[in-house]
Formats: structure tokens, C-alpha cells, sequence
């Protein structure tokens, strides 16, 4: 076997004995050792979670940079937190945000980004406290508005609080810088809403202050048009918006305020009125200019020419405008020298132009009669040469109405053929079924009256009255064929010959089976009466029938009163022959009696 032996290996510090005391140490009491330990945490600061501290850099690496800030261990902060400071090296001075004063691996976490951030919403949150402005850049557009950096933070600027005009094009503001007003903050999720228009309207409202306070009636402003409408027109006066109605826009008539005023346009205004509180102040335009009434043209007066559009359209008449703000009154009555009724909304039209004579002007009222007709002679003075009664003309039917039709051979002449005056023959309805407005008639004059200006015409008188010839062919009692072409339940109109119509009351019109004539229907009618003067024909379907069987009825009585005088004739020849028998016949009688009381006895 071979023999272990041991062999020992001598190292470094072999000799150092771990069971003597610290050499050069001190040894401290538990109370001084707590002491020590005091003095030493003293000589750092207290520092807490989501605090902001100052700090020194003290190293730059390539992902992180070194800051001391007299904590027992230096923080790292990423280096792309500092991205504004291009120029950053060792010994400057930041402000850090300490994220955690231990982390997992036991490092001082800080971060310089949440520094600025919650040193940006502190000053977000004084300056909603306190109202003060401040400055923001436009950094981007979302939706319903833009995100503005303000202080660092991200705040949001509604659409609607932009300006105090409308705004659409959010793309405009992009990239750029302006003033606004904190006006909401959510401190749980560190978001704010910026305003520019409470800005605006803070300036408005001082503005309007100073404006409302120097307001008077009859004060003269300068203002832009801020809007219109279809009543108006909104002027803004610097802080305070005013109403200039449509009626005070030109002496003139307009149909809308876009005819004069135009969106943005400066303009001078007078006040006109406003309320106690000045809440609603009234705006005038046209009063800045003098009244055209106070002004009016050389030719606007008594008996002068005047020319001018139609601007208003009434059923009496229309107003002409001779210059705007001046207008005078055409009545229907002044148009023609007929006495035609005249339809003002039928002969005029907006806009047309007319030349007329001024037959009456009251400056104080500012009223002005016009007049078309007297601008030439009244043909009315010579009438009964021109149209003696009795002559034969040819006119125009210049409007149709249901009692007549109007015609007119010239201008200012004319006159009516009332619709009994039409037909000697046929009853109209209506004087629409014989003429329409436009088509020529002939007529006769009836009868003039020339100091109301009418002329009373026929179209029927142009022939003879035919009802002398009429009463010889239809004479009461005869029976005539005819067509029922109108029906209610009064009766039934029946055309006749040669263009006649009658009448056949409803009690009339029954037929042989029982049953009312029908329209359209033809049948047989009897003349009950004939009113040559009143031109009227009473017919009857029902005494045709009745007459009928009358006859039938005579005719059958006549038959056999007939039967009965020929059976009288017969008896009485009978008996006539037999006064004549001869004695032979007798004697013959006799035998043949014999001989039968023979036959009897066997």
C-alpha cells in the first residue's frame, strides 16, 4: 500500500487572524452608532416620489446622461430627454423629476421630460386660476380642433374657439403662434382646453363697454358687415353688433339687403334707437342721405311726363318708381278711358318700364297720382260719330266674365255684349263657352252712354229674331223631336230644331215604363208653352205618352160605340125583312109546323 501523506500549501495572509478585533477601528456604543449613522443620512437630501429637485450633470454617456442631485446615489436620465439642449455638458444645471428613488435594481430613477411637464401643468393650472394669457405654438390638426404646445404640454384648441367668426380651414393655423385663455382643466388626466375667441371677446366686451357708454341716437359709426339676412343686415360697431333692417337700408324698395350691402363691407351708420340696456341697438343707412321727396326732379310736378319702373303690384293699381325712394301711384282707373275693368296683376309686371303723366302731387304727404290714359285724347268726346248705335264693328274680347264679354275696338274704347245678347237661340251658362279672351267677335252698338263712359253691344242682333218664324213651327201642342244635354233635379235642357232648347220640368220626364229620361237621351216632347218674348220653350216628355194612351183609349171606345150601331143596323134590317115575308112564306111556316106537331105525336 502506499502511504498518504499530508502536505500543507501556504497562501497569502495565512497569517491574518479573523478572531482578532478591527485593527485602528474604533468601537462605538449602539446609541453612538446610531448617532454616526443620523450625521451621515444628514449629509444628503430628503427627497421624495414625483418631486421636482435641481440637479448638476455629472456624466454623459451615449444613452443616458449622470445627474447628481445630492441624493446617496447619482440618477441616470435617458438622453433623449434632451433633445431641446443640443449644447448640454458636464457641470450644467437642470431641473429633474424623480420617478423613483429605488427602482428594481436599486438605481435613482429621474426624469428631466416629466419635470417640464409637471412644471408645464402648474403653470397651465395658475394660469386658469388666475386668467392669465399665455403663449402656445400650433403644432398639429385633429379632430373638432388643434392640439397647441403650451409651456411643453399639449393642450387642446376647440374648432369653435378659434375666433369668433366661423372657422373651416384648420389648416391655416398650423405652425402658428398665438395668445389664449386656459378655460378647462381635468386634473385626474392632465389635459386642458385653450380658447383664442375668449380672448377676442374679452377685447369685444371692453371695446363695447367704451362704445355703449359714448351711444347716443343720431350718432354716426363706422361699421363692417358682420352678416345678412333676409330681414336685415347685422353691422358690427367694434364690440357691439347693431341690426340695420332692411327698410333702412335705401329710400328705395329692395327685395333683398345682398342687393346693396356685401359680406365685410365697411359702411357709416346712424343710430336710430336701442333699448335702456343698449342690448339692441337699431341701425339706419338710407338717413345719412336726404329724403328724395326733399329732392326731387324739375319734372316731378303737376302735368309733367315722368318715367319710372313698376316696383309693387296691387289689385287697384301699381306703384312706378320714379327715383328710388320717390314712387307714384298708376290706378286701374287711369289706364284706359274705357270703363273696362282691368286686372292690375294681370296688365302689369315687375320691372317694366312706363311713361305717365302726374295728374296729382302732395310733397307733405309724399304721395303722387299718375295717369296712362291722359297722356293722349279722350276718344269718349267723339264717340257718337265713331260708334253711332246701330253700326256694325268688329273687336277684340279683351276679358270674359260670367254675366258678359268685353270687347274693345281700340284703346280706351270698347264696350260689353251681355251674355243674353249673345244667341237668340241658345241659353249659355257661362260666357267662357262662346268666346275666350284674345279672339275677334263681330257686334252691333245697342246703346251709348257717353257720360259714364259705356257702350252696351250684341253679337245676336247682328241676325233677325228668329222667334218670329219659331212660333209658327212650334206652336203649342205639337210634338217634337229633341235631346236632353243638360240634366239636375229641377229638370232637364233639351236641344230642339234649328238650334232651339227647352225646358222640361222633372215631373215631365218620366217615360212609359215608369223610369225618368236619362241625358242624351232622345224622345219625343210636346209643346206645353211657348214665350216668344222671354224666348223660353215649355216642353213634355210625359204628355207625349199620356196623349198616347188617350188616343188608344178614344180609339177604343169609337171602335165599339162603331160595333154597336153596326149590330143596331143589323137588327134593324133583320127586322125590316121580316115586315116583307110573303104569304107564301107563311103558309110554308105553317106547313112545316104540321108537320113537325105530327112527327111530335108518333
Amino acid at each position: 500500500m502506499t502511504e498518504t501523506k499530508n502536505i500543507n500549501t501556504t497562501t497569502a495572509h495565512d497569517d491574518f487572524d479573523w478572531n482578532i478585533d478591527k485593527r485602528s477601528a474604533n468601537n462605538y456604543t449602539k446609541a453612538q452608532s446610531t448617532d454616526m449613522a443620523s450625521m451621515y443620512d444628514g449629509t444628503f437630501k430628503a427627497i421624495n416620489n414625483n418631486e421636482i429637485v435641481i440637479g448638476h450633470i455629472v456624466g454623459i454617456s451615449k444613452t443616458d446622461v449622470v445627474v447628481n442631485i445630492g441624493f446617496k446615489s447619482d440618477g441616470l436620465v435617458p438622453l433623449n430627454e434632451f433633445r431641446d439642449m443640443p449644447s448640454i455638458k458636464i457641470g450644467d444645471e437642470i431641473e429633474v423629476f424623480v420617478v423613483n428613488k429605488e427602482d428594481k435594481s436599486g438605481q435613482l430613477s429621474l426624469s428631466r421630460k416629466n419635470a417640464k411637464l409637471a412644471k408645464a401643468w402648474d403653470q397651465i393650472v395658475s394660469a386658469h386660476a388666475t386668467g392669465i394669457i399665455v403663449t402656445g405654438h400650433i403644432i398639429s390638426k385633429t379632430k373638432g380642433g388643434l392640439i397647441v404646445d403650451v409651456f411643453g404640454l399639449e393642450t387642446f384648441l376647440p374648432g369653435s374657439q378659434i375666433d369668433v367668426k366661423p372657422v373651416t380651414d384648420y389648416d391655416g393655423y398650423v405652425g402658428k403662434s398665438m395668445e389664449f385663455k386656459v378655460v378647462k382643466i381635468n386634473e385626474q388626466i392632465k389635459n386642458a382646453v385653450v380658447s383664442h375667441k375668449a380672448l377676442i371677446e374679452s377685447d369685444i366686451e371692453s371695446q363695447r363697454a367704451v362704445i355703449i357708454g359714448q351711444m347716443e341716437i343720431g350718432q354716426v359709426l363706422e361699421g363692417t358687415v358682420k352678416n345678412i339676412t333676409d330681414f336685415g343686415a347685422f353691422i358690427d360697431l367694434g364690440g357691439i353688433d347693431g341690426l340695420l333692417y332692411i327698410t333702412d337700408i335705401s329710400w328705395g324698395r329692395i327685395s333683398h339687403p345682398s342687393e346693396v350691402l356685401e359680406m365685410n363691407q365697411k359702411l357709416n351708420v346712424v343710430v336710430l334707437g336701442f333699448t335702456d340696456e343698449k342690448k339692441r341697438i337699431s341701425l339706419g343707412l338710407k338717413q345719412l342721405t336726404p329724403h328724395p321727396w326733399e329732392v326731387l326732379p324739375e319734372n316731378v310736378v303737376e302735368g309733367g311726363i315722368v318715367k319710372g319702373k313698376i316696383v309693387n303690384i296691387e289689385e287697384y293699381g301699381a306703384f312706378i318708381e320714379i327715383k328710388p325712394g320717390v314712387e307714384g301711384l298708376l290706378h286701374v282707373s287711369e289706364l284706359s278711358w274705357s270703363n273696362q275693368p282691368v286686372n292690375a296683376k294681370e296688365f302689369f309686371k315687375l320691372g317694366d318700364e312706363y311713361e305717365a303723366k302726374v295728374v296729382a302731387l302732395d310733397k307733405e304727404q309724399r304721395k303722387m297720382s299718375l295717369s296712362l290714359k291722359q297722356m293722349t285724347t279722350d276718344p269718349w268726346t267723339s264717340i257718337a260719330d265713331t260708334y253711332p248705335v246701330g253700326s256694325k264693328h268688329t273687336g277684340t274680347v279683351k276679358n270674359v266674365t260670367n254675366y258678359g264679354i268685353f270687347v274693345e275696338f281700340e284703346a280706351g274704347i270698347g264696350g260689353m255684349v251681355h251674355i243674353s245678347d249673345l244667341s237668340w237661340t241658345k241659353r249659355y251658362q257661362h260666357a267662357h263657352e262662346f268666346a275666350k279672351v284674345g279672339s275677334p267677335i263681330d257686334v252691333v252698338v245697342l246703346g251709348l252712354d257717353t257720360e259714364n263712359r259705356k257702350m252696351s253691344l250684341g253679337h245676336k242682333q247682328l241676325e233677325e229674331d228668329p222667334w218670329e218664324t219659331f212660333e209658327s213651327i212650334f206652336p203649342i201642342g205639337s210634338i217634337h223631336q229633341g235631346t236632353i244635354v243638360k240634366k239636375d233635379d229641377k229638370g232637364a235642357t233639351v236641344q230642339l230644331q234649328y238650334g232651339l232648347e227647352g225646358y222640361c220640368p222633372a215631373k215631365h220626364m218620366k217615360k212609359e215604363n215608369g223610369k225618368n229620361a236619362e241625358l242624351d237621351e232622345t224622345l219625343d216632347f210636346k209643346i206645353l208653352e211657348f214665350e216668344k218674348g222671354e224666348k223660353r220653350i215649355l216642353l213634355s216628355h210625359s204628355k207625349v205618352m199620356q196623349d198616347v194612351i188617350n188616343a188608344t183609349k178614344a180609339a177604343e171606345a169609337g171602335e165599339k160605340i162603331a160595333e154597336d150601331k153596326r149590330t143596331k143596323e143589323t137588327v134593324k134590317n133583320i127586322n125590316e125583312k121580316a115586315k116583307k115575308s110573303t104569304m107564301g112564306d107563311i103558309e110554308a111556316l105553317s106547313k112545316l109546323k104540321e108537320s113537325m106537331d105530327k112527327n111530335e105525336s108518333k
